[in-house]
């Protein structure tokens, strides 16, 4: 049982790498059916783009969501000491001189 437990791990951190770009598609597309929907029972033709905004706000906040979760975990990562990085003073190199 142990040695499928790694590879269903794979498949849940491939699924949440793909799911940001299924999520932004995802919701265009909800947003131009809410769009097509609205067209429908107003009848104006403008309303198509309400939708087409929502859907793409819609995207752009998911974006926001994702880069958000990203940075905590990288800035956890960066309070690890053992990814601090060492800075390098270039001025001990000069007094060989």
């Amino acid at each position: 049982m142990s040695s499928e437990e790694p590879k269903l791990k794979k498949v849940v951190e491939g699924a949440n790498d793909l799911s940001l770009g299924i999520s932004i598609v995802v919701a265009i597309l909800i947003g131009i059916a809410i769009g097509i929907g609205l067209k429908k029972l107003f009848g104006a033709d403008w309303v198509l783009w309400i939708g087409v905004g929502i859907g793409i706000g819609a995207a752009i906040r998911n974006i926001q969501i994702a880069y958000k979760k990203q940075k905590a975990s990288l800035d956890e990562l960066a309070r690890d000491p053992r990814y601090r990085t060492r800075r390098f003073d270039y001025e001990d190199e000069d007094d060989d001189s």
